[in-house]
Protein backbone atom coordinates (compact mmCIF):
# COMPACT_ATOMS: atom_id res chain seq x y z
CA UNK A 1 0.00 0.00 0.00
CA UNK A 2 1.40 3.29 -1.04
CA UNK A 3 0.46 6.48 1.40
CA UNK A 4 -2.17 7.38 -1.31
CA UNK A 5 -3.84 4.90 -2.02
CA UNK A 6 -5.02 1.21 -0.93
CA UNK A 7 -4.10 -1.92 -2.63
CA UNK A 8 -6.36 -4.66 -2.02
CA UNK A 9 -4.59 -7.61 -1.39
CA UNK A 10 -3.76 -9.87 -4.54
CA UNK A 11 -6.99 -12.58 -4.99
CA UNK A 12 -5.75 -16.20 -3.76
CA UNK A 13 -8.83 -18.08 -5.71
CA UNK A 14 -9.91 -21.48 -3.20
CA UNK A 15 -7.73 -19.54 0.22
CA UNK A 16 -9.56 -18.65 3.30
CA UNK A 17 -9.61 -15.14 3.67
CA UNK A 18 -8.88 -13.85 7.04
CA UNK A 19 -7.28 -10.78 6.53
CA UNK A 20 -10.27 -8.04 5.81
CA UNK A 21 -12.86 -9.14 8.59
CA UNK A 22 -15.71 -10.32 5.85
CA UNK A 23 -18.24 -12.61 6.66
CA UNK A 24 -16.68 -16.55 5.54
CA UNK A 25 -20.03 -18.19 5.81
CA UNK A 26 -21.61 -15.68 3.23
CA UNK A 27 -24.56 -13.75 3.69
CA UNK A 28 -27.88 -15.40 4.30
CA UNK A 29 -29.78 -17.20 1.82
CA UNK A 30 -32.68 -14.80 2.01
CA UNK A 31 -30.56 -12.01 0.34
CA UNK A 32 -30.46 -14.05 -3.22
CA UNK A 33 -33.95 -15.11 -2.50
CA UNK A 34 -34.57 -11.28 -2.65
CA UNK A 35 -32.43 -10.14 -5.31
CA UNK A 36 -33.43 -13.17 -7.30
CA UNK A 37 -37.28 -11.48 -7.36
CA UNK A 38 -36.08 -8.01 -8.74
CA UNK A 39 -37.66 -7.53 -11.49
CA UNK A 40 -37.07 -6.31 -15.57
CA UNK A 41 -39.06 -3.26 -14.43
CA UNK A 42 -37.40 -2.75 -11.09
CA UNK A 43 -33.75 -2.78 -12.44
CA UNK A 44 -35.04 -0.32 -15.74
CA UNK A 45 -36.65 2.50 -12.95
CA UNK A 46 -34.56 4.35 -10.75
CA UNK A 47 -34.33 3.32 -7.03
CA UNK A 48 -36.54 3.93 -3.90
CA UNK A 49 -34.81 3.69 -1.17
CA UNK A 50 -37.84 4.47 1.24
CA UNK A 51 -38.49 1.15 2.33
CA UNK A 52 -34.70 0.17 2.71
CA UNK A 53 -34.61 3.95 4.96
CA UNK A 54 -37.71 2.35 6.91
CA UNK A 55 -35.96 -0.76 7.45
CA UNK A 56 -32.81 0.69 8.25
CA UNK A 57 -34.34 3.08 10.98
CA UNK A 58 -36.61 0.30 12.91
CA UNK A 59 -33.09 -1.58 12.62
CA UNK A 60 -31.10 1.05 14.26
CA UNK A 61 -33.50 2.35 16.66
CA UNK A 62 -33.22 5.84 15.48
CA UNK A 63 -35.23 8.21 12.79
CA UNK A 64 -35.10 7.69 9.26
CA UNK A 65 -34.32 11.92 8.80
CA UNK A 66 -31.08 10.80 10.97
CA UNK A 67 -29.78 8.11 8.10
CA UNK A 68 -28.12 8.89 4.99
CA UNK A 69 -27.82 5.69 2.48
CA UNK A 70 -24.17 4.93 1.63
CA UNK A 71 -22.59 2.82 -1.35
CA UNK A 72 -20.55 0.98 1.45
CA UNK A 73 -18.99 2.94 4.57
CA UNK A 74 -16.48 4.01 2.59
CA UNK A 75 -18.84 6.46 0.54
CA UNK A 76 -19.66 7.30 3.39
CA UNK A 77 -16.12 8.10 4.82
CA UNK A 78 -14.99 9.95 1.27
CA UNK A 79 -18.41 11.98 1.33
CA UNK A 80 -18.13 13.32 5.22
CA UNK A 81 -14.18 14.06 4.40
CA UNK A 82 -15.34 16.37 1.10
CA UNK A 83 -18.23 18.20 2.61
CA UNK A 84 -15.63 19.23 5.83
CA UNK A 85 -13.22 20.16 3.31
CA UNK A 86 -15.11 22.49 1.71
CA UNK A 87 -13.44 26.32 2.33
CA UNK A 88 -14.67 27.60 5.09
CA UNK A 89 -13.85 31.46 6.30
CA UNK A 90 -13.81 30.04 9.79
CA UNK A 91 -11.37 27.37 9.46
CA UNK A 92 -8.63 28.98 7.22
CA UNK A 93 -5.75 27.44 5.51
CA UNK A 94 -5.45 23.44 4.57
CA UNK A 95 -7.94 21.20 6.45
CA UNK A 96 -6.65 19.21 8.83
CA UNK A 97 -8.09 15.44 10.02
CA UNK A 98 -7.12 13.95 13.16
CA UNK A 99 -6.22 10.65 13.16
CA UNK A 100 -5.22 8.41 15.55
CA UNK A 101 -2.74 5.31 14.60
CA UNK A 102 -3.25 2.31 14.64
CA UNK A 103 -6.40 2.98 12.16
CA UNK A 104 -7.60 1.96 9.00
CA UNK A 105 -6.16 3.18 6.15
CA UNK A 106 -8.71 4.72 5.00
CA UNK A 107 -8.95 7.72 6.47
CA UNK A 108 -5.35 8.74 6.02
CA UNK A 109 -6.16 8.09 2.36
CA UNK A 110 -9.62 9.60 1.92
CA UNK A 111 -8.29 13.24 3.61
CA UNK A 112 -4.88 13.31 1.43
CA UNK A 113 -7.17 12.39 -1.73
CA UNK A 114 -9.09 15.69 -1.25
CA UNK A 115 -5.96 17.91 -0.17
CA UNK A 116 -6.19 17.25 3.22
CA UNK A 117 -3.17 16.79 5.83
CA UNK A 118 -3.37 14.11 8.00
CA UNK A 119 -2.52 14.91 11.86
CA UNK A 120 -1.25 12.36 13.45
CA UNK A 121 -1.60 11.31 16.74
CA UNK A 122 -0.80 8.03 17.84
CA UNK A 123 -2.06 5.63 20.96
CA UNK A 124 -0.40 5.19 24.12
CA UNK A 125 0.53 2.36 25.38
CA UNK A 126 -0.77 -0.69 25.39
CA UNK A 127 -3.11 1.00 22.77
CA UNK A 128 -4.56 3.37 25.48
CA UNK A 129 -7.04 6.03 23.54
CA UNK A 130 -4.80 9.81 23.80
CA UNK A 131 -7.64 11.58 24.64
CA UNK A 132 -5.63 14.89 26.06
CA UNK A 133 -2.93 14.70 22.99
CA UNK A 134 -6.47 14.72 20.61
CA UNK A 135 -7.17 17.59 22.40
CA UNK A 136 -4.21 19.55 22.13
CA UNK A 137 -3.78 18.79 18.63
CA UNK A 138 -6.68 20.44 16.98
CA UNK A 139 -6.47 23.50 15.59
CA UNK A 140 -8.00 25.78 13.41
CA UNK A 141 -8.02 23.86 10.62
CA UNK A 142 -8.87 21.04 12.33
CA UNK A 143 -12.33 19.58 10.50
CA UNK A 144 -12.10 15.77 11.39
CA UNK A 145 -11.22 13.83 14.20
CA UNK A 146 -11.87 9.94 13.28
CA UNK A 147 -12.49 7.00 15.71
CA UNK A 148 -12.95 3.66 15.45
CA UNK A 149 -14.96 1.41 18.42
CA UNK A 150 -13.76 -1.09 18.52
CA UNK A 151 -10.83 -0.39 16.56
CA UNK A 152 -9.44 -1.82 13.86
CA UNK A 153 -6.73 -3.63 14.14
CA UNK A 154 -6.60 -4.13 18.36
CA UNK A 155 -10.48 -4.60 18.57
CA UNK A 156 -10.32 -2.52 21.76
CA UNK A 157 -13.21 -0.10 22.52
CA UNK A 158 -13.11 3.62 23.87
CA UNK A 159 -14.60 4.52 26.71
CA UNK A 160 -17.90 6.29 25.78
CA UNK A 161 -17.25 8.93 28.44
CA UNK A 162 -13.88 9.98 26.10
CA UNK A 163 -16.18 10.00 23.47
CA UNK A 164 -18.51 12.17 24.96
CA UNK A 165 -15.74 14.39 26.34
CA UNK A 166 -14.05 14.63 23.03
CA UNK A 167 -17.35 15.78 21.03
CA UNK A 168 -18.09 17.77 23.64
CA UNK A 169 -14.11 19.72 23.98
CA UNK A 170 -13.82 20.13 20.53
CA UNK A 171 -15.18 23.30 18.45
CA UNK A 172 -18.37 22.68 17.02
CA UNK A 173 -17.67 23.13 13.26
CA UNK A 174 -15.42 20.16 14.14
CA UNK A 175 -17.06 16.91 13.00
CA UNK A 176 -16.17 13.67 15.25
CA UNK A 177 -16.55 10.69 13.03
CA UNK A 178 -17.16 7.65 15.05
CA UNK A 179 -16.46 4.62 12.78
CA UNK A 180 -19.06 1.67 14.49
CA UNK A 181 -18.18 -1.11 11.72
CA UNK A 182 -17.90 -4.10 14.14
CA UNK A 183 -21.25 -2.93 16.47
CA UNK A 184 -22.99 -6.00 15.91
CA UNK A 185 -20.35 -8.05 17.86
CA UNK A 186 -19.51 -5.25 20.24
CA UNK A 187 -22.63 -4.10 21.54
CA UNK A 188 -21.88 -0.69 22.30
CA UNK A 189 -23.02 1.70 19.93
CA UNK A 190 -23.20 5.95 20.79
CA UNK A 191 -26.36 6.37 18.90
CA UNK A 192 -28.07 7.17 22.44
CA UNK A 193 -25.64 9.75 22.99
CA UNK A 194 -26.23 11.73 19.16
CA UNK A 195 -29.17 14.27 20.15
CA UNK A 196 -26.88 15.69 22.93
CA UNK A 197 -23.95 15.64 20.71
CA UNK A 198 -24.90 16.84 17.00
CA UNK A 199 -21.05 17.16 15.94
CA UNK A 200 -21.32 13.64 16.02
CA UNK A 201 -21.40 11.33 12.76
CA UNK A 202 -21.52 7.63 13.47
CA UNK A 203 -20.99 5.13 10.46
CA UNK A 204 -22.21 1.47 9.70
CA UNK A 205 -21.42 -1.23 7.33
CA UNK A 206 -23.07 -4.36 6.65
CA UNK A 207 -20.36 -6.14 5.06
CA UNK A 208 -18.79 -7.77 8.46
CA UNK A 209 -21.61 -9.28 10.56
CA UNK A 210 -24.35 -9.59 7.44
CA UNK A 211 -21.88 -11.04 5.05
CA UNK A 212 -22.82 -8.08 2.53
CA UNK A 213 -19.29 -6.64 1.29
CA UNK A 214 -20.04 -7.47 -2.12
CA UNK A 215 -23.33 -5.38 -2.04
CA UNK A 216 -21.74 -2.71 -0.63
CA UNK A 217 -24.19 -1.26 2.30
CA UNK A 218 -23.18 0.89 4.48
CA UNK A 219 -24.98 4.54 6.30
CA UNK A 220 -24.18 7.46 8.05
CA UNK A 221 -26.13 8.43 11.25
CA UNK A 222 -26.37 11.83 12.70
CA UNK A 223 -28.13 14.97 13.48
CA UNK A 224 -30.27 16.04 10.45
CA UNK A 225 -28.05 19.41 9.67
CA UNK A 226 -24.55 17.82 10.39
CA UNK A 227 -25.32 15.36 7.72
CA UNK A 228 -27.42 17.78 5.18
CA UNK A 229 -23.77 18.99 3.68
CA UNK A 230 -22.65 15.17 3.25
CA UNK A 231 -25.98 14.39 2.07
CA UNK A 232 -25.07 16.78 -0.84
CA UNK A 233 -21.91 15.29 -1.85
CA UNK A 234 -23.40 11.88 -1.76
CA UNK A 235 -24.65 10.71 -5.74
CA UNK A 236 -28.44 10.37 -5.78
CA UNK A 237 -28.92 7.33 -6.67
CA UNK A 238 -25.98 5.69 -5.23
CA UNK A 239 -27.22 2.20 -4.03
CA UNK A 240 -28.27 -0.55 -6.63
CA UNK A 241 -31.75 -2.33 -6.49
CA UNK A 242 -30.23 -5.35 -6.17
CA UNK A 243 -28.31 -3.81 -3.23
CA UNK A 244 -31.39 -2.41 -1.48
CA UNK A 245 -33.31 -5.38 -1.89
CA UNK A 246 -30.66 -7.47 -0.86
CA UNK A 247 -29.83 -5.51 1.97
CA UNK A 248 -33.44 -5.57 2.98
CA UNK A 249 -33.62 -9.43 3.64
CA UNK A 250 -30.21 -9.62 5.55
CA UNK A 251 -31.69 -7.12 7.85
CA UNK A 252 -34.96 -9.31 8.36
CA UNK A 253 -33.33 -12.24 8.84
CA UNK A 254 -32.05 -11.34 12.67
CA UNK A 255 -31.33 -15.34 13.15
CA UNK A 256 -29.15 -15.63 10.74
CA UNK A 257 -27.30 -12.56 12.22
CA UNK A 258 -27.40 -13.68 15.77
CA UNK A 259 -26.44 -17.70 14.89
CA UNK A 260 -23.29 -15.35 13.30
CA UNK A 261 -22.46 -13.50 16.61
CA UNK A 262 -22.30 -16.62 18.41
CA UNK A 263 -20.04 -18.58 15.67
CA UNK A 264 -17.82 -15.13 16.23
CA UNK A 265 -17.32 -15.40 19.95
CA UNK A 266 -16.71 -18.96 20.03
CA UNK A 267 -13.82 -18.60 17.56
CA UNK A 268 -12.41 -15.56 19.32
CA UNK A 269 -12.46 -18.11 22.74
CA UNK A 270 -10.65 -20.19 20.74
CA UNK A 271 -7.93 -18.06 19.31
CA UNK A 272 -7.51 -16.55 22.83
CA UNK A 273 -6.87 -20.25 24.08
CA UNK A 274 -4.43 -20.95 21.18
CA UNK A 275 -2.32 -18.13 21.91
CA UNK A 276 -2.16 -18.89 26.10
CA UNK A 277 -1.13 -22.33 25.18
CA UNK A 278 1.35 -20.60 22.42
CA UNK A 279 2.60 -18.24 24.99
CA UNK A 280 1.68 -15.19 22.20
CA UNK A 281 0.68 -11.70 23.16
CA UNK A 282 -2.97 -10.98 22.09
CA UNK A 283 -5.73 -8.49 22.72
CA UNK A 284 -9.47 -9.64 23.75
CA UNK A 285 -11.83 -8.31 20.65
CA UNK A 286 -14.84 -6.61 20.66
CA UNK A 287 -15.01 -7.29 16.66
CA UNK A 288 -14.85 -10.45 14.74
CA UNK A 289 -10.91 -10.50 14.39
CA UNK A 290 -8.20 -10.95 16.94
CA UNK A 291 -4.70 -9.38 16.67
CA UNK A 292 -1.94 -11.63 17.91
CA UNK A 293 1.62 -10.97 18.17
CA UNK A 294 3.61 -13.95 17.43
CA UNK A 295 6.99 -12.07 16.76
CA UNK A 296 9.81 -13.66 14.95
CA UNK A 297 9.45 -13.29 11.16
CA UNK A 298 5.83 -12.48 10.40
CA UNK A 299 5.87 -12.10 6.24
CA UNK A 300 7.27 -15.58 6.74
CA UNK A 301 4.28 -16.72 8.88
CA UNK A 302 1.98 -14.69 6.36
CA UNK A 303 3.29 -16.29 3.45
CA UNK A 304 3.78 -19.70 4.69
CA UNK A 305 -0.28 -19.94 5.64
CA UNK A 306 -0.75 -18.19 2.59
CA UNK A 307 0.77 -21.78 1.19
CA UNK A 308 -1.09 -23.15 3.10
CA UNK A 309 -4.42 -21.67 1.92
CA UNK A 310 -5.36 -19.62 4.69
CA UNK A 311 -4.94 -15.62 4.26
CA UNK A 312 -4.39 -13.50 7.60
CA UNK A 313 -3.22 -9.75 7.51
CA UNK A 314 0.07 -8.46 8.31
CA UNK A 315 0.16 -5.44 10.77
CA UNK A 316 3.66 -5.55 12.26
CA UNK A 317 3.99 -2.53 10.14
CA UNK A 318 1.65 0.07 12.28
CA UNK A 319 2.24 2.00 15.17
CA UNK A 320 2.33 -0.42 18.69
CA UNK A 321 1.76 -3.68 16.37
CA UNK A 322 5.53 -4.77 15.56
CA UNK A 323 5.53 -8.44 15.66
CA UNK A 324 1.32 -8.87 14.87
CA UNK A 325 -1.01 -10.19 12.61
CA UNK A 326 -5.07 -9.73 12.58
CA UNK A 327 -6.78 -12.39 11.92
CA UNK A 328 -10.31 -12.86 11.45
CA UNK A 329 -12.61 -14.63 14.12
CA UNK A 330 -15.55 -16.10 12.39
CA UNK A 331 -16.82 -19.01 11.20
CA UNK A 332 -15.61 -21.74 13.94
CA UNK A 333 -14.23 -24.61 11.32
CA UNK A 334 -12.01 -22.17 9.62
CA UNK A 335 -10.80 -20.45 12.70
CA UNK A 336 -9.80 -23.95 13.46
CA UNK A 337 -8.28 -24.52 10.18
CA UNK A 338 -5.93 -21.34 10.60
CA UNK A 339 -4.99 -22.57 14.22
CA UNK A 340 -3.80 -25.64 13.19
CA UNK A 341 -1.93 -24.09 10.46
CA UNK A 342 -0.80 -21.29 12.35
CA UNK A 343 0.81 -23.49 15.06
CA UNK A 344 2.11 -25.72 12.43
CA UNK A 345 4.26 -22.98 11.35
CA UNK A 346 5.32 -21.56 14.61
CA UNK A 347 6.42 -25.06 16.11
CA UNK A 348 8.67 -25.48 13.38
CA UNK A 349 10.23 -21.80 13.44
CA UNK A 350 11.25 -22.83 17.27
Amino acid sequence: MTDDRYQPPPPVPGALRLHLNEHTGGCSPAVLDAVRRVTTEHAAYYPNYEPLLQDLAAYLGTDASTIAITNGLDEGLLSTVVAAFRPDASSPGIPEAIVVPPAFEMYAIQTRAVGGRVISVPAREHFEFPIDEVLQAVTARTRLVFLTNPNNPTGLLIPRETIRRLARDVPARVTVVLDEAYYEFSGETFLPDLPAHANVVIGRTFAKAHGLAGMRAGCLIGHPERLEPIRNVIPTFNVSVLTAAGWRAALADRAYLAAYQRQVAESKALVYAFCERMKLEYWKSAGNFVLVRTGGDVPALVTGLADRGVLIKDRSSEHGCEGCVRLTAGVVEHTRQALTAMEEILCAAR
